[in-house]
Parts: C-alpha cells; structure tokens; sequence
C-alpha cells in the first residue's frame, strides 16, 4: 500500500509500505476514502516541532471497513465509517464521562509507531469505540457527502467542542479567535448547533472571512492585537463578549481571548499550543474569566453530527478548498503551509 511519509522539515513524501494486519481481536481495518492534511500536521513540516524520519502521516479519514478482529461487534465488514483522530475504547472511567481523548487504552493515529491516515489502509485499534458506522452502507454515501463527513473526523466537532467549552447557547454572543478550519468550523458549530445570535470572527483574511460569513458569522474583526480586542470591545459597548473560543494556541491568540472577554466571561480553547504560551493569571482572576480548554473528544459528538450530514447537512466540508490524489500530498502540505488553502482534502 502507499502512504505519506514524513521525511524531515519541508519534506514529505508518498512510499510503499507494508499493507496493516489485525493485531488484536478489538481491531479493525478500514481502507480510506478520503484523508485530509491537519492545521497541526503543519508544526512538524514547518520544523516547530520535532517528528521521527520515517513516520506516518495523518489522523483524519473516513472509509470502508474490509476486515475485523474477533470481538468487534459494532462495525461490519462493508460498513462506511468516519474515524475520530484518536481511537478508544469507549467504555473506559474517561470515555464514559465524554472524554475519548483521555481514554486510558486510547492513541492518536500517525503518531509514532501508528499507522496514518494519510495512506490507503489502516489499522484501527479498539473499533468498536472508535468508528462510527455511517448508516446504509458504503452503497448510501455518495462523493457529495466526503467532505462533510471528513470535517467530523476532527476539525467540526473540534470547533463545536470549543463552542461547547466556552458556554455558548441558544441566544449567545459569541467570538471566535482564529479563522483556520477549527476556527471556521467554531463559527459554524456555535451558529448552527448551538444556536448563537451573534458570532463575531478575528479574520485577517478576505477568503476565510468571507467563508465565515457563510458559515454564520454575522461580524468579522480583521486586526489583531490589542487593536482587534479595541473592535471587539468597542462592538460590544465596552463590555466584551461573554463567550470566547480560542481556535490557535499562540500567545497572541490567548491574549486577544483574555482581552476581549467580558467580566464573568468564558474561554473555551482548543487551540494546541505547540509555542506553549504562557498564561498571566492576575487578568483572568480580575475579570472572574471561567478558563476550559482540553483535546476536543471527537468521538463524543460523532453520532449526532453524522446523523445531521447523512440528513443534507454538508456545510462542515467547506472548509476543504484543495483536493489532490494522494500521490501529490507533498503539494497540499505546501499549499496549507504558504496558506494558500485552508484544509486540502486527499484522495486515497
């Protein structure tokens, strides 16, 4: 089978490697339809982070599952399903409380030693908790719902679940701080799931802002810094916004959410922080700020996002303005890197 390599900064590169077997009776194998190049895949091919030559790539995909273990009960061979970045085992003290990503059988795929989801088959541990089978087979999902269904495996519920973090509901003011795909898809997540009346996006972008708007922001700030949190403010009548969501992980980011949230505020972050921002603790206890933040558990959100995609929702796949076969991976890490796509989803 193919699948992208990572090789050093700046280079990545598609090679032939082993086909995944079952290791364990919990697991199963899926063979990918479509893949996508994550905003965080970007840290390592930008040389910000260290990443072992040799690895695999990628932890978003959807797929057919051709084989599984023994004990796996909840998908079928045929099945389509949509896999969360990590896997786990759903039945764990963590996974119980909706926390999939503190699952203590859990991992990530295309972390070291895993299999990525940048290629043509992989392997699924702990199925069963992880994948969520599309209903009606691969017969019943068309190409027009790939890349809807795609965006859940992380970007969507990962904007919705900063959303969530930050108290947004039906009726709420909301500001969003970073307009990459979780940010964007945080517009749509806080707009058309929750139910926000006002969403105002931190956008410097003309294309990401005008994609925000469709995806229901009603206002877009285009400075940033202390002159974007002066818009923000001075949009909410000098109070601030009540709910933030902090879709970057910089320390600029954060000091822009910390900036314009108002007095009783909440920040949800699921921002990574890879530049590990320090956070100045005096403000946040002065303004009374509610601080969530955490590794959005995808696979929470899972069942009802795919039930709302296979009813006509696709709005979450427009975050995706680049498609390539997998063969030309190298060219959609350039792309997102010089910034010109957004999200580039790939063909397997």
């Amino acid at each position: 089978m193919r699948a992208a390599i990572y090789q050093e900064a700046g280079r990545v590169e598609v090679h032939e490697v082993p086909d995944p077997r079952i290791l364990e009776p919990t697991d199963a194998i899926v063979r990918v339809v479509r893949a996508c190049i994550c905003g965080s895949d970007l840290w390592a091919y930008r040389g910000v982070i260290q990443r072992p030559a040799g690895s695999r790539l990628g932890h978003e995909f959807i797929g057919v599952v051709e084989e599984r273990g023994a004990e796996v009960r909840g998908v079928g061979v045929g099945d389509f399903v949509v896999a969360p970045f990590q896997w786990s085992d759903g039945s764990c003290p963590a996974c119980r409380d909706g926390i999939h990503t503190a699952c203590v059988h859990g991992g990530t795929f295309g972390a070291a030693g895993t299999d990525g989801g940048q290629g043509e088959l992989v392997r699924v541990p702990q199925a069963d908790g992880t994948l969520v089978a599309v209903p009606g087979g691969a017969a019943a999902v068309g190409p027009e719902l790939y890349p809807a269904l795609l965006a859940l495996s992380d970007v969507a519920a990962t904007g919705l679940h900063g959303a969530v973090l930050a108290g947004v509901r039906e009726g709420s003011t909301v500001a969003v701080v970073g307009d990459g795909a979780v940010g964007l898809s945080a517009v749509l997540g806080a707009h058309t799931v929750l139910g926000a009346e006002r969403v105002i996006l931190v956008s410097s972008h003309e294309d990401r802002a005008a994609l925000g708007r469709a995806l229901g922001a009603t206002d877009v700030v285009s400075a940033r810094g202390e002159e974007g949190v002066e818009a923000v403010l001075a949009m909410t009548e000098g109070l601030g916004v009540r709910h933030v969501v902090e879709a970057v992980g910089t320390p600029s980011s954060w000091a822009m959410c910390i900036g314009m949230a108002r007095v009783g505020g909440s920040v949800g972050a699921v921002g990574v922080p890879h530049t590990a921002p320090q956070l100045a603790l005096f403000p946040v206890l002065r303004k009374h700020l509610s601080i969530a933040l955490g590794i959005a558990p995808v696979r929470r959100y899972l069942p009802d996002l795919v039930a709302r995609v296979t009813a006509g929702w696709t709005a979450p796949g427009r975050v995706f303005d680049l498609e390539l076969p997998l063969e030309e991976v190298a060219d959609g890490y350039r792309a997102m890197a010089e910034r010109r796509s957004i999200k580039t989803m790939l063909a397997a």
